[in-house]
């Protein structure tokens, strides 16, 4: 996670996998704003055991990066150095119901998949999930949230490797055990800089009808479609919600974001939607050059109308590319 690495054809021989690597893989397909240079290497493990044995027996000196599915994240267009590992397909995206209010799920289950899982097996509480654009572990790094609950609220415990391969499990918030606490804030972790999420357990709020819980859910798609820029390439919220104090008009980032004249406010091919102005979204030609400045556009315009400084919530890594 430094700033400068290899190039790809310069990286070192790198440990055997079961999985894919692909050396110098464009990364702008594996993101929703699909803008992005590439990865030194990209690397698609099989399984736990795999990207176990790959982190213990890879050279220390080069970082590492996580990707989940792209939905919260801006690839700057020089590309992110060292190995991207991403954790995703059939073995990461596995959902297990374990009782009638817990389940566990892998960090590449989409987090709709979750919320539709546990409404299958009855247990609800987990369906603010399918508002939450991307997977589990990326929603794990945000401490994601919606309709007025956030990760953190169902976290039983986390499982994960350290850069050096070293397996970890943390306990939720507040929940009991001799595992160490995770700690979470608005859409912020204190979690290690290179902990690899692998696995979690979440906590229902209670039993109830499969049916019921499901129809719940297409209601809060139903909503999502309607205000936010699903079709669009784009990502989840640009800009956290101000912490308080301050007016109600203060604590909502969109509102702050309209009264500063933004909405539909373009930088080359990014633009602020015109649907909900706290997303950005890419017209067809944008690059992460423009996604990113015309962000901090943004930024400046609502410090200087209302005094407040917007947060990025969005991630942004990578390399700036050199003209």
């Amino acid at each position: 996670m430094t700033p400068t690495s290899p190039s790809p054809d310069l990286l070192p021989t790198l440990p055997d996998v079961r999985g894919k690597l692909l050396r110098g893989a464009e990364l702008a397909p594996y993101t929703w704003f699909r803008v992005g240079g590439p990865a030194d290497a990209l690397f698609l493990p099989a399984d736990e055991e795999d990207l176990e044995a790959f982190l213990k027996a890879l050279d220390p000196a080069i970082p590492v990066t996580p990707l989940g599915v792209g939905s919260n994240l801006i690839v700057r267009d020089g590309g992110i150095p060292g190995i991207v590992i991403r954790l995703m397909g059939k073995y990461w995206g596995e959902i297990e119901a374990l009782d009638g209010i817990t389940l566990t799920a892998r960090a590449g289950a989409l987090d709709l998949a979750v919320a539709k899982a546990a409404a299958a097996n009855g247990i609800t509480g987990l369906e603010f999930l399918s508002g939450i654009p991307g997977s589990l572990g990326g929603a794990t790094r945000t401490n994601a949230g919606c309709y007025g609950s956030e990760l953190r609220d169902r976290l039983v415990a986390l499982h994960g490797f350290r850069r050096d391969g070293s397996r970890v499990a943390y306990r939720g918030p507040g929940k009991p055990g001799a595992l160490p606490e995770a700690h979470f804030s608005y859409r912020h972790t204190d979690l290690p800089d290179d902990l690899i999420v692998t696995r979690l357990i979440l906590e229902g709020t209670g039993a109830g009808d499969p049916e019921a819980i499901s129809a719940d859910i297409a209601a809060l798609q139903a909503r999502r479609a309607q205000t936010q820029p699903i079709k669009e390439k784009t990502s989840g919220s640009t800009f956290a919600n101000p912490d308080p104090p301050g007016t109600p008009d203060q604590r909502s980032a969109w509102k702050l974001i309209d009264a500063a004249g933004c909405r539909g406010l373009k930088v080359g091919g990014a633009q602020v939607s015109p649907l909900h102005c706290n997303f950005l979204i890419n017209t067809g030609d944008a690059t992460a050059a423009d996604l990113e400045a015309l962000g901090e556009l943004v930024r400046a315009r609502v410090l200087e109308n209302s005094g407040v400084e917007l947060r990025w919530e969005v991630r942004r890594m990578g390399r700036v590319q050199r003209v």
